[in-house]
């Protein structure tokens, strides 16, 4: 589908400030006990952090040290089962950490449960109030969507339902979002509703106005400091520049550039095996491939997939029918074609034009089909 993935708060590495010190995190499930198992996700600088407490009469505690707020995922496994088997369907919550001792509370499932002994936290609860409503209702879509059969999935008017229905929740969300950010220049979560109204792709014009008028405090913060380089980045890959150019090596491992396509018009498309959205967009990829590839188009591939996972890439690949150039370094998000063009969410694409210039970002569905039918006359 076009956007139908929902990124707030859960595919993306969290902000942090700059202020080092301890946290403490009490827990409180019920009756919950042996062998239930609470995973705790967060990052620590540049380290993934999963750390894992047994359960003992509805009771546990995660201590570690982070970087100011830090946004967590608690996860449950009631029945001690390890992170490999629990899906998406875990029964998990977030939290914010930050230099404190902080209690989370919950009757027996802790989606439901209640953060008590932050100030963070409190602002999170008042901030996802203001947009719970729009936010529901973005959730419950993706829902319908990932709970449709992969024939229904591919149903032009169920995608196009629930496109529409999704562009207005979307819209009614970004306007509470940016009446937040004027009435709190000096929030932490002003900071992150602008990141979540940035999106994949920055629109310059529009984020950078409102990220200066935010307070220097937040400004100048570790988080601050990320997305005023995030948005330089947008910027250099803005529609109308040249492309950035780079190397990366194919399946066979051999090096390829993308300068080695100028003449033609190339879609710089990001996505992994991995990545459900990517593999649903795939065959309309293909479809405009095979449609204008004897007009001077072609298609380059970045996989983000993971370190150890190219049997995945190549199955991938295969499986649904990737017949052009595909590149990746098997870094997952740290791919270095990823980072330089400012890639935070797959899939996205860049179209570049036979002179090596951005000329469309973003398309999908019938957004690539007509923009290459324009330029491909």
């Amino acid at each position: 589908m076009k956007r139908l993935v929902l990124s707030l708060l859960m595919t993306t590495p969290a902000f942090v400030f700059a202020q080092q010190g301890d946290f403490t995190l009490n827990g409180k499930i019920g009756a919950l006990d042996a062998p239930a198992k609470v995973y705790l996700s967060y990052r620590s600088g540049e380290n993934a952090v999963m750390d894992s407490a047994v359960v003992n009469k509805g009771a546990f505690v995660f201590k570690g040290k982070v970087a100011g707020p830090t946004m967590a995922r608690v996860l449950v496994a009631h029945k001690g089962e390890s992170l490999k088997v629990l899906g998406r369907s875990v029964d998990n919550a977030i939290v914010y950490l930050e230099p404190a001792t902080i209690t989370l509370t919950a009757k027996d499932s802790v989606k439901t449960g209640v953060v008590t002994g932050s100030k963070l936290n409190d602002e999170n609860a008042r901030y996802m109030k203001i947009i719970a409503a729009p936010l529901a209702v973005l959730t419950a879509i993706n829902k319908e969507y990932g709970d449709a059969s992969e024939e229904k999935q591919k149903d032009e008017a169920f995608r196009k339902s629930l496109e529409t229905r999704y562009d207005k929740a979307e819209g009614e969300m970004k306007a509470l979002q940016s009446t937040f950010i004027k009435a709190n220049p000096d929030s932490y979560f002003s900071l992150l509703a602008l990141r979540e109204i940035a999106g994949q792709s920055i629109n310059v014009a529009e984020i950078e106005p409102a990220y200066k008028g935010l307070s220097e405090k937040i400004r100048t913060t570790e988080a601050g400091v990320e997305f005023a380089k995030a948005i330089d980045v947008a910027r250099s890959t803005s529609v109308g520049v040249m492309a950035p150019d780079f190397t990366q090596n194919d399946v066979n491992d051999k090096p390829v550039k993308l300068s080695s396509f100028r003449g033609k018009y190339v879609l710089i498309d990001f996505w992994a095996s991995w990545c459900g959205p990517c593999r649903a967009e795939n065959p309309n990829v293909v479809a405009a491939y095979n449609k204008f590839k004897d007009k001077k188009f072609t298609v380059l591939g970045v996989s983000l997939d993971q370190p150890g996972k190219k049997d995945a890439w190549l199955a991938a690949i295969k499986k649904d029918g990737l017949v052009w150039t595909q590149v990746s370094d098997l870094k997952f998000w740290n791919n270095k074609a990823a980072a330089l063009y400012g890639v935070r969410g797959i899939p996205q694409n860049f179209l570049i034009d036979p002179a090596g210039k951005i000329v469309a970002t973003n398309l999908r569905g019938e957004e690539l089909h007509a923009k290459l039918a324009e330029l491909l006359k």
